[in-house]
């Protein structure tokens, strides 16, 4: 995960049993390279729109490829049977996800100029 993302990240909990490892940012710059990927790549219009569908309460779910991950590519993925090492499982608490989204892939406004 951290070739996708930066500053201030910690292990919150790790189980190297089944793999899962928690991850907590302390704010905004965690997700810069994230967002510079985003603009990078030119997946800002998609990003927004899967983030969009992603919102759940004061989170944003979703599921990322562990491969493009690894690579420094953000991919994004289905909860299941898309990659044989299975997806990065996601979880973004914001106290304003809209807020977040449009900071992450852009405005409306600004995607036509991508």
């Amino acid at each position: 995960m951290t070739n996708i993302l930066r500053g201030e990240v910690e292990v919150r909990q790790l189980d190297e049993w089944s793999g899962k490892i928690i991850l907590e940012g302390k704010d905004q710059p965690s997700l810069e390279r994230f967002r510079m990927i985003l603009q990078r790549d030119r997946i800002r219009a998609a990003a927004r729109s899967i983030l969009r569908r992603s919102v759940d309460g004061n989170r944003l779910v979703f599921y990322l490829n562990k491969q493009a991950a690894y690579a420094g590519h953000v991919s994004f993925s289905a909860p299941e049977g898309e990659s044989p090492l299975g997806p990065i499982h996601v979880i973004v608490e914001t106290g304003n996800p809209d807020q977040l989204i449009d900071w992450l892939a852009g405005q409306r406004e600004e995607r036509r100029g991508d």
